[in-house]
């Protein structure tokens, strides 16, 4: 009931920031964006926009969490209302599992509204949906839910600016980290090797969440794959929340 009660506030809290809506214009521009690329480009409408679409939505959807939040645990902090919420009987992982489940329900609105304008827009040019692309939206929700643990991560330990770059070369940085395989397969043994390893190993591979060349194309997805990227999103999201959690637990607000 506690972390409830907190989700429902940090909710009510989040759907009321300027920033989320501004996020929410700007993204809608880009799916309008993508309707006239589709126009001006030779080459096969619904792939364009669906690409472009598909990639706006994934893009913005991680700068909602990203600037959300690293101000979540920062703003209590500031406000000094930190110090209300933690003198009641509250523990410190509700607290930080009420955050996190009051922005998750935040983004899940917001996604839903971009994802139905892409669909209206998608329905003007080909009259029909294709039912990969709830997939594809439930997958980068997923991501989504990985960046915002992440972000509430660094919150704890730093300042909403600093937090805002670390969470955004993360998420950047998870999308190339395939790339560090081909490096590691390239280069000799040694110290470099190892370290390269130990980087690849712990930085996560966000593309595990991105179907957007299978339903663009129409190609075949096998469902072990849905299952691990799943499996996936789900541990790592777990880890990282109970890392915010001991980090959280330990920080001193005296």
């Amino acid at each position: 009931m506690k972390i409830k009660a907190i989700a429902l506030n940090t909710f009510k809290e989040a759907i009321r920031d300027r920033i989320l809506y501004l996020l929410l214009f700007i993204a809608f521009i880009s799916l309008i964006f993508s309707r006239l690329l589709a126009l001006i480009t030779v080459g096969d409408r619904i792939k364009i926009i669906t690409d472009v679409g598909l990639a706006s939505l994934s893009f913005f959807g991680a700068l909602m969490a990203i600037l959300m939040g690293t101000g979540l645990v920062y703003k209590e902090i500031d406000k000094k209302t930190i110090y209300t919420l933690l003198s009641k009987p509250i523990h410190r992982y509700q607290f930080l599992l009420g955050k996190f489940f009051g922005l998750i329900l935040t983004l899940f609105v917001m996604l839903f509204l971009m994802s139905a304008i892409f669909i209206f827009i998608l329905l003007l040019h080909s009259g029909q949906i294709k039912w990969g692309m709830l997939l594809a939206f439930a997958f980068i929700f997923l991501e989504m839910c990985l960046v915002t643990s992440v972000a509430m991560l660094f919150s704890c330990f730093s300042t909403p600016i600093l937090s805002s770059i670390f969470s955004l070369s993360f998420y950047l940085i998870g999308h190339v980290s395939w790339g560090l395989e081909t490096l590691i397969n390239k280069m000799p043994s040694g110290i470099g090797k190892v370290l390269i390893k130990g980087i690849y190993l712990f930085i996560p591979d966000l593309e595990n969440f991105n179907f957007k060349t299978e339903i663009v194309h129409g190609l075949p997805i096998p469902p072990q794959v849905f299952l691990y990227a799943t499996v996936y999103g789900i541990m790592y999201t777990l880890f990282v929340l109970t890392v915010a959690t001991l980090v959280f637990r330990h920080r001193d607000f005296i």
